[in-house]
């Protein structure tokens, strides 16, 4: 009772039980442990195979880095005052941590929507892949991510443009000891909500879209296949729709992870804008910021994981010897093999895959049916 009316007196809410205390900290260090993990595990994945070394990785290796960031430079600081019920560390470094918050945030939700156009010319534009997307316009498009991401975080928030009265938030007389406040103003949101999140997600979508009906068009194909010809009519019939089964699962998992994990937390990030109000603590912010954070832990799993080369890296790297059941159905070089190994896997620029890892992807290009000379294999 004392200790709630002295931390009451100095203005910070009552620290929780010390069983809710106990069950946050597992859970707040078991996010944080999985994003460091995961993402260290993608980066040495990437360093020991010399088969994912490719242009196309270049994004999930960006993906990488920039979730490990957070999880290293945001992620502890973000924990602290949900356990303590207080920030603790001043209100100069506040700014600093928003900053780094934001900086990383943006930049890993760019990072996916890159990849979602990188997937896109993969499965649309097969022949023309290697043209498009080389790595001078990688690079250019890593730069681009990162400066966007320093626009939106670092230079409006040590300037005040993020504030009503466009004053830096939490420095001199407008600083709260104890309290870490995220000011925001009606431009500010607009341009950070509409700009790092809506139209990328708005592309996103559309793209996927394109992806899984160019998937479920080429299933149609393959039951054409002889190689995948069944005896009996109902095998036959189950082979496309097995095979368009999972291409519709990968779609969801990539896309429906990242609208569940980042959807909320900027629905009430432009509802907290509109209004005219700012991002403090309280339990829909944290819910809705942990959601989001627990994004970057999902993505090592969704964006490398599901690679069989990657899960190849990994069984070398945690020397296990299981890595998956091999395809079920061996295309020969006259015949497509399924589109979304795509989606999951490297694209047509990582050509030093095994012999019977290759094969042709169809694609549909003015009009006609066109081949590629490389493909990624299928999900398992």
């Amino acid at each position: 009772m004392n200790s709630s009316q002295n931390y009451s007196s100095l203005g910070f809410p009552p620290p929780h039980s010390v069983l809710f205390t106990t069950l946050l900290s597992v859970v707040l260090a078991l996010v944080i442990m999985l994003t460091v993990c995961g993402n260290v595990l993608v980066c040495l994945a990437v360093g020991v195979s010399r088969r994912l070394r490719c242009v196309t990785n270049c994004f999930i290796v960006s993906l990488a880095v920039t979730d490990l960031l957070l999880g290293l430079l945001v992620l502890p600081f973000s924990a602290v005052p949900e356990l303590l019920g207080h920030w603790p560390f001043g209100p100069e470094f506040c700014n600093i941590y928003i900053s780094l918050d934001v900086m990383l945030c943006t930049a890993s939700i760019l990072n996916l929507f890159c990849i979602s156009l990188d997937r896109y010319f993969a499965v649309t534009a097969p022949l023309r892949y290697s043209m498009l997307v080389t790595s001078g316009r990688a690079a250019l498009a890593m730069s681009l991510i990162w400066a966007v991401s320093l626009m939106v975080s670092f230079l409006p928030i040590h300037l005040g443009w993020n504030t009503r009265n466009l004053t830096v938030q939490n420095w001199g007389p407008y600083a709260c000891e104890g309290k870490c406040i995220f000011q925001l103003n009606l431009g500010y949101v607009l341009v950070d909500a509409f700009g790092t999140f809506y139209l990328p997600l708005a592309v996103m979508c559309a793209t996927y879209y394109r992806i899984f009906r160019i998937a479920r068009e080429q299933a149609k194909r393959i039951n054409t296949s002889p190689c995948c010809s069944a005896p009996t009519a109902s095998t036959a019939a189950s082979t496309p729709a097995l095979r368009e089964h999972k291409a519709t699962v990968t779609l969801a998992a990539v896309l429906g992870a990242f609208i569940v994990c980042w959807f909320p937390y900027f629905t009430h990030f432009t509802y907290k804008g509109l209004r005219g109000e700012q991002l403090d603590t309280g339990t829909a912010y944290t819910v809705v910021l942990w959601l989001g954070y627990a994004n970057s832990a999902l993505n090592p799993i969704l964006y490398a994981a599901l690679n069989r080369d990657f899960r190849l890296a990994y069984s070398r790297l945690l020397r296990c010897r299981h890595v998956g059941p091999a395809p079920a159905c061996s295309h020969p070089p006259s015949q497509g093999k399924p589109l979304w190994g795509s989606l999951q896997t490297h694209s047509p620029g990582c050509k030093d895959g095994l012999p019977e890892e290759r094969g042709l992807i169809l694609g549909e290009m003015n009009g006609k049916r066109k081949t590629s000379p490389y493909s990624s294999e299928s999900l398992p």
